[in-house]
């Protein structure tokens, strides 16, 4: 399947089995044909400009010299920058550089101080490699990095790690493409953490391997496929109590803001009545979205009500309290913000949410994931994938690991990185309006995967569509966020109806 996502050992091994029978050198040639046909395709009406490709050492560099080739008999202008490196190439690359040299390709050993390129295609390194780029190709990759044209990264951006998504290395730096064409099958690091500003736009090219060879993925990139099938044209006989009702807990004193903000999420989200419970602050009354009911937290009855706890909550004994007894309903819960920081420092906590027989939904933000587990942010996000898988295992609650390429998460391993959304989500109170759209979704009846998979798709394709607009990414407010999660989520049950 498309979004199908694969490790590095995986694709290792698709390429072993792929290579059974084939005569040598047969998927790095269908490798540079394939790049070849996309960087022409980049090209566009730009033929006429010279294009520069970096080669490393291994067979990344192999693909790029292939793709050179090919460019050159295609009559592009193509310029290798090629320093083999003190090892031995493989015969594959060793063949791919003789054909490179017997054609029209044109060999550099430096990068020359300025050009005008019509593209550069980053061949230096694959998913190989495990250290930081240093010395000349650091240089290199800092000069493609300042250059104004478009950059194809072949299979991985050089100095990514494929898995991750993470820049190798402390310090580390990594090609910025604006596209990148993977092969054997897509990965997960070009889809979250550095990998959305390293890869650009992927294409999965899997170089006429059969889909028996593929193993199961180890994940999958998230689309609106997964939830499609609880998107329903309303009925004309329905009502309020048809949709569900969503509580959101939460409204220290001070800290009204977060909880509002979740109200309007879940009320823009579908739900049939918003209450929003205050802690400290007392009953409100939203100017804005006046349908929203406002009740003090002491005293509030769960009962039939889909929960969304932790916005604007605080630390204090009656925040404690009332989480305490959230966490005993038998309400689908949403715990966000102050909850889970809570959460992380109280072992009861845990396990009465691991205890939960109702859905409960988490959506931490790294700190918050790093609280919970007892480790560091740079933990946290050095493999966001496994932070939220033992998140999700240790809590048995679904998980939304917030950021680029935010990880959803499902208690039985099950991962889905989200591909919507962008810079402008980075703003105070865009997770407040992410909880209440899935708390919303969850009063709807949809189960916590499918839930936290739908809420964070709408939520990014919300931001998207606001940019699209001109409304951002710069200056993008959380408060425009629900209207635009509303267009979205009509747009797609009109798409499915």
């Amino acid at each position: 399947m498309d979004n199908h996502l694969y490790t590095v050992a995986q694709v290792r091994a698709i390429e072993e089995a792929a290579c059974a029978g084939l005569p040598p050198g047969t998927l790095m040639r269908r490798a540079g044909d394939a790049a070849a046909r996309f960087a022409l395709e980049l090209l566009g009406e730009r033929r006429d400009k010279p294009v520069l490709v970096l080669a490393g050492p291994g067979n990344n560099g192999g693909d790029a010299l292939e793709v050179a080739a090919n460019l050159a008999d295609s009559g592009v202008d193509a310029t290798v920058l090629f320093q083999p490196g003190q090892r031995e190439i493989s015969d594959e690359a060793q063949s791919a550089h003789e054909r490179a040299r017997s054609g029209t390709v044109g060999f550099i050993d430096m990068l020359p101080p300025s050009g005008d390129w019509g593209l550069v295609v980053d061949g230096l390194f694959g998913i190989g490699l495990a250290r930081p780029i240093e010395g000349d190709y650091r240089e290199m990759v800092e000069a493609v990095n300042a250059m104004r044209c478009p950059v194809l990264a072949l299979d991985v951006p050089s100095g990514l790690d494929a898995d991750t998504g993470a820049v190798i290395g402390p310090g580390g730096v990594a090609v910025r493409a604006t596209h990148t064409i993977t092969f054997l099958g897509d990965k997960s690091g070009l889809h979250t953490l550095d990998g959305r500003d390293s890869a650009g736009h992927v294409r999965v090219e899997m170089l006429g391997v059969s889909p028996e060879l593929l193993p199961p993925p180890s994940a999958r990139l998230g689309t609106a496929e997964l939830f499609a099938h609880r998107l329903a044209a309303r009925r004309h006989n329905s009502h309020k109590g048809s949709f569900g009702d969503v509580a959101v807990l939460g409204g220290a004193h001070g800290m009204a803001g977060a909880p509002v903000l979740a109200a309007r999420g879940a009320l823009y989200g579908g739900a049939g009545r918003v209450f929003v419970a205050m802690l400290d602050s007392g009953p409100g009354y939203d100017s804005v979205q006046p349908e929203l009911m406002f009740r003090t937290a002491d005293g509030f009855d769960f009962t039939g009500r889909t929960l969304v706890i932790g916005p604007g909550m605080g630390d204090s004994a009656g925040a404690m309290r009332l989480l305490a007894r959230a966490l005993d309903s038998d309400s689908p819960l949403l715990v966000d913000a102050d909850a889970i920081n809570l959460i992380g420092a109280s072992p009861d906590l845990l396990a009465r949410l691991a205890g939960r027989g109702a859905p409960s939904v988490l959506t931490p933000h790294p700190l918050e994931a790093a609280r919970l587990l007892g480790q560091s942010t740079g933990v946290i996000q050095a493999d966001r994938l496994a932070a939220a898988r033992e998140i999700a295992l240790r809590t048995r609650a679904t998980v939304i690991l917030k950021g680029s390429g935010s990880v959803i998460a499902q208690p039985d391993g099950a991962l889905v990185i989200n591909p919507t959304g962008n810079a402008g989500l980075a703003t105070a109170g865009s997770g407040d309006v992410l909880a209440g759209i899935c708390g919303a979704l969850l009063a709807q009846a949809w189960p916590a995967g499918e839930a936290a998979i739908g809420a964070a798709w709408i939520h990014g394709a919300a931001a998207d569509l606001l940019v699209a607009h001109g409304i951002g990414p710069i200056g993008m407010t959380a408060g425009e966020l629900p209207a635009a999660a509303r267009a979205v989520l009509n747009l797609l049950v009109a798409e499915v109806s």
